[in-house]
C-alpha cells in the first residue's frame, strides 16, 4: 500500500526572500503511519506534482489557512479519480467543516498512536468521515523522531547554502496571545520532552542548523536550563522564538547553541531595546516580527516603529500585518464588530488586508506594510543581511 503526504503550496509574503524550509508537520506525521506503509512526499513549494503516479491513499497536511484553497483543489482532482483523500494538520483542524466538502476524512489533532486505526479502517473499506482527537493528546514521552527520511534533501537550500531543519521540544503553550490560535490546537497546558527523546531526535539531524519551532521555550525556567545543558554537548547551531528574558537563561542559550532568535517587537519601549541588547550581548542574532495593524496602531505610530528599529540595530525584520485566523481572539472580536473584510482563504498571508482597521482605512494599512518593507530595507536589502547572518552561522560552524 502506498500512502502519498502532499503539502499543498502557498505564495510567501509580498517583500519576503524567498526560501522554502523542510516542514515540519509532514514528518511528524509520517513518523506516526505503520512502517510498513509505504509513504512518498510531495512539498509542492519546492516540486510539482503528478496526479498520474500510482498511489492507494493520499493524505493532505495543512499548516496554513492560505493553502487549504490549493488542498481542496488537489483533493478533488484525486477524488475525482477514486483515490480517496484525508486531510490533516493546522490548517485543516482551523477549517474542519469547509474541508469534509472537499474530503473523505479529516483528521483533528495529533497523529502519534492513532493513526493505526485509520489505515485499518481504510483498508477495510470503512474509513470514517472524522478522527477526532483534538482533546485527546498524546503521552508526550511517546513522540518519537521525526520521519525525514522522505525529504528531498537537495530541494531545500537557499542559493546552495543548507537551510535548517525543523524540530520541537515541547508541545502546548500555557499563554493566550491576542493573535494566535496555539491554544486552541495544542491546548493550554505546557507539554515539554523528555530531554533524552529531543537529544535523540536531533542525533539524528545530518544537519548542524536546527529550529526549534515550539510554541515558546519560555513557558518553565528549570525545563529550560535543563534543555540547553542537555543539547549544549551536540554542537547544534539553532534558532527558536525568544527564550526567557533573564540573563542566565540567554547565556545558557548562547552556550547551548542559540545564534539566533524571532523576537516579536510589539512597541518602542526600554523593555524591548534593552532585551534586544542582551542578545547581542551573547553573539545571538535577533530578527524582529513585527506585526502590524493592531488597534493602537496609527500611520504616525507604525513610522515612529520602523525608525525604532533602525535605532536598535535589528538583523534583520519581517513584518506581517494582524489576520484574523479561526480561534483566535482577534477573529472573535472582528467578527463580533463585523470587521472581517475577506473570507478568501487564498488573501490570508498576512500581507494583505483582510479587516478594517480602527485608526486608518485598509487601504492605508496595505500601504503601510509596503513603507515599512521598504523603510527598514532601504540602505541594506533583505538579501545582503541575510547573507551577513550566513555568514556567522558559518564561522560559528567553523569554531565548533
Amino acid at each position: 500500500m502506498k500512502l502519498r503526504i502532499i503539502y499543498p503550496g502557498w505564495r510567501k509574503l509580498e517583500g519576503q526572500t524567498e526560501f522554502h524550509l523542510p516542514p515540519h508537520g509532514p514528518v511528524v506525521f509520517a513518523a506516526a503511519v505503520p512502517s510498513d506503509i509505504e509513504v512518498d512526499f510531495i512539498d509542492e513549494n519546492v516540486e510539482g506534482l503528478s496526479y498520474d503516479d500510482p498511489v492507494d491513499f493520499i493524505a493532505i497536511s495543512l499548516m496554513l489557512t492560505c493553502q487549504t484553497i490549493r488542498g481542496w483543489e488537489i483533493a478533488d482532482i484525486y477524488r475525482k479519480k477514486g483515490i480517496k483523500v484525508i486531510f490533516g494538520g493546522i490548517g485543516t483542524m482551523l477549517h474542519a467543516e469547509e474541508t469534509l466538502e472537499h474530503a473523505d476524512s479529516v483528521f483533528l489533532g495529533e497523529a502519534e498512536g492513532k493513526f493505526e486505526k485509520v489505515i485499518d479502517d481504510f483498508k477495510k473499506g470503512s474509513l470514517k468521515k472524522v478522527y477526532d482527537f483534538q482533546n485527546d493528546f498524546p503521552p508526550i514521552e511517546t513522540v518519537g523522531t521525526a520521519r525525514r527520511s522522505i525529504l528531498k534533501r537537495a530541494l531545500y537550500n537557499y542559493k546552495g547554502v543548507q537551510m535548517v531543519d525543523l524540530t520541537h521540544a515541547s508541545r502546548g503553550c500555557k499563554f493566550n496571545c491576542y493573535p494566535c490560535c496555539a491554544r486552541f490546537l495544542g491546548g493550554r497546558k505546557f507539554r515539554p520532552r523528555p530531554f533524552d527523546k529531543v537529544v535523540e531526535e536531533l542525533e539524528s539531524i545530518d544537519n548542524s542548523r536546527i529550529f526549534l519551532v515550539d510554541n515558546s521555550l519560555a513557558q518553565d525556567t528549570e525545563w529550560e536550563l535543563g534543555l540547553f545543558k542537555a543539547i549544549k554537548p551536540l554542537k547544534k547551531n539553532w534558532i527558536s522564538h525568544p527564550v526567557e528574558d533573564k540573563e542566565e537563561i540567554i547565556e545558557a542559550a548562547a552556550e547551548a547553541g542559540c545564534w539566533y532568535i524571532y523576537q516579536a517587537i510589539f512597541d518602542t519601549s526600554d523593555f524591548i531595546r534593552k532585551r534586544i541588547e542582551r542578545y547581542k550581548k551573547y553573539g545571538i542574532s535577533v530578527e524582529g516580527t513585527v506585526l502590524l495593524g493592531l488597534d493602537n496602531h496609527t500611520e504616525n505610530y507604525i513610522k515612529r516603529m520602523i525608525d525604532f528599529l533602525l535605532e536598535i540595530d535589528l538583523d534583520i525584520a519581517e513584518f506581517t500585518i494582524l489576520t484574523p485566523f479561526h480561534h483566535t481572539k482577534a477573529f472573535e472580536d472582528m467578527q463580533r464588530d463585523g470587521r472581517i473584510l475577506s473570507n478568501n482563504w487564498a488573501d490570508y498571508t498576512a500581507d494583505r488586508v483582510v479587516f478594517q482597521p480602527k485608526n486608518m482605512s485598509s487601504r492605508k494599512l496595505q500601504e503601510m506594510y509596503y513603507y515599512a518593507w521598504d523603510t527598514f530595507y532601504k540602505d541594506e536589502s533583505q538579501q545582503f543581511k541575510m547573507f551577513k547572518l550566513i555568514k556567522n552561522v558559518m564561522k560559528k560552524e567553523l569554531g565548533d
